[in-house]
């Protein structure tokens, strides 16, 4: 299990607002992205949308995908396009790693956000430098790292809710101002020679954890989904005593529902329905305070850890979703179910290169104060979704691909135009 969870009170870290060291990391940057991500280069589209906010003076708020460690690292590239540093809210576990990563994250402009419980801070500090303007705000609205590059997971309604109260704050202000989000779509191609030459060490270190001999004379894709099954299959043995029957989707449903369910019960009263990231919070939050105060004996604090450790399953089951390699079996689908595949087993995924990334940033939405009323999901975040995903899927088609000489930018003002805004704001009565 990865050091997500941490039995330490929580301290925000607030993000460095200079530019001297922002502007000297930047010249590192390229490189960095190169060695440790393995990403040779970097295609930026739709930057001038990005500029014309920049230039209006709004409150900027991008909301990118998420599916690679590298994303928040690879969106300082936008700096050479715009002349603009980012701030990013940054998961507080990025912070508790190593001193060396954390100082270089708060100079980057980066800022934690606590995700085991109530971070007033930070969504006051995300807030106040909407308000005031000077760079843009990056948030990952899809809440975790996904390795699913093609498919967006719902979106949590975090980044609205501050968008929304920057937007009101800055109605109000003289002179007064306006927030807006532009939604950015990342997209990694792999770019080498032989892809199995690259992933069959993997692959082969991996059949030999399950005590297999290599399996060299099947296909890349009969052995990526013999190993997931097989691990799907040692999960059911420790939790459900036995294998269990039925399609992999019902049975990943089941095992979900055995880990969870439980827990729910017994931390939060009820049984929870839904996406599975907030589930996972929602149980961490009531999991973790008395683990931090020491209020708990041993024996509790070790029953505990073991259900943090159910959470962080379920959440690593969760991130296979269903379909994805049978839809459509790219290299790059492939890669990622590897990468994630490598790392739910031993904590570390190996690098691939080389990988091209592009950036492609959307047309900017504007926010209103208030959220029109209703139960349903946040339209605002329905807007952003929309486009975030319509746009993966022109990055994925095989014409666009970088070995082909490809790029959306022909195509970009026909085929992805922006809805009418959907969040406009209802007059109370």
């Amino acid at each position: 299990m990865q050091s997500i969870v941490f039995e330490t009170p929580y301290r925000f870290v607030p993000p460095h607002r200079g530019r001297l060291w922002p502007d000297f990391l930047q010249l590192l940057l390229e490189g960095y992205n190169r060695r440790t991500y393995g990403v040779v280069k970097t295609t930026c589209l739709g930057t001038e949308g990005l500029r014309d906010s920049i230039k209006a003076g709004h409150g900027i708020m991008l909301t990118p995908n998420h599916s690679r460690p590298a994303d928040p690292m690879l969106l300082g590239m936008l700096t050479k396009h715009t002349g603009q540093h980012l701030y990013t809210m940054a998961s507080w576990h990025l912070f508790k790693q190593t001193r060396f990563m954390a100082a270089m994250i708060r100079r980057m402009g980066g800022f934690s956000i606590y995700r085991e419980g109530p971070d007033r801070a930070a969504l006051n500090a995300a807030v106040e430098l909407l308000v005031e303007a000077k760079r843009a705000l990056v948030i990952f609205p899809e809440g975790v790292t996904t390795r699913t590059n093609d498919r967006l997971a719902p979106l949590l309604e975090g980044p609205s809710f501050i968008a929304r109260t920057a937007a009101k704050r800055r109605a109000k202000a003289s002179p007064s101002g306006q927030v807006v989000i532009h939604p950015v779509a990342i997209k990694y191609y792999f770019m080498g020679e032989d892809f199995e030459a690259s992933i069959s060490p993997v692959l082969h270190d991996l059949e030999t954890r399950l005590t297999w001999q290599p399996h060299v004379e099947a296909s890349l894709l009969d052995r990526v989904q013999r190993i997931s099954e097989a691990l799907l299959t040692l999960k059911e043995i420790e939790f459900f005593g036995q294998p269990q029957s039925g399609a992999v989707a019902e049975r990943q449903d089941g095992l979900l529902r055995r880990l969870l369910e439980p827990l729910e019960i017994e931390w939060l009263g009820s049984a929870q329905d839904g996406y599975i990231v907030p589930r996972v919070k929602r149980l961490r939050t009531a999991i973790l305070p008395e683990m931090i105060t020491g209020k708990i004996t041993a024996e509790e604090r070790a029953r505990r850890w073991r259900h943090l450790a159910m959470v962080y399953l379920a959440q690593q089951v969760a991130a296979f979703p269903q379909g994805y390699l049978a839809d459509c079996p790219t290299d790059e689908r492939l890669l990622e179910t590897v990468e994630r595949l490598e790392e739910d087993v031993t904590d570390v995924a190996r690098v691939h290169p080389p990988l091209h990334a592009t950036i492609w940033v959307g047309p900017a939405i504007l926010v209103q104060g208030e959220r029109r009323r209703g139960n349903g999901d946040d339209p605002l975040m329905l807007e952003v979704g929309d486009w975030l995903q319509r746009a993966l899927d022109e990055l994925a088609r095989p014409e666009n691909h970088p070995r082909q000489g490809g790029t959306p930018r022909d195509v970009l003002p026909k085929t992805l135009s922006p809805h009418p805004a959907e969040n406009e704001a209802v007059p109370s009565t």
